[in-house]
């Protein structure tokens, strides 16, 4: 889980990177991006496809950690900031 949410973080890092180098990133962009966070947690998946949500069972952590690891990213534009390695709590 901390390997998906740190690839959040990154992918973070490089819309902030991109933004600031090429200026092609516009608000729609980002939104997908977050929507997209947002759907692809563990909670979200599995309450799709069985109705009931096991915390246990996720590998890519919940919807609002996808979601805070990727703003991480895009607001400080760090790659330090992305070890989710060095934190106790997601």
């Amino acid at each position: 889980m901390r390997v998906e949410l740190q690839a959040g973080c990154l992918a973070g890092v490089w819309a902030h990177d991109s933004q600031k180098s090429k200026g092609w990133l516009d608000n729609g962009d980002i939104e997908e991006a977050l929507n997209a966070a947002s759907h692809s947690g563990g909670d979200t998946l599995r309450r799709q496809s069985s109705g009931t949500v096991v915390p246990e069972s996720f590998t890519h952590g919940i919807s609002a950690q996808r979601v805070k690891w990727f703003q991480r990213g895009l607001q400080g534009g760090s790659v330090q900031q992305c070890d989710t390695f060095d934190r106790k709590a997601l």
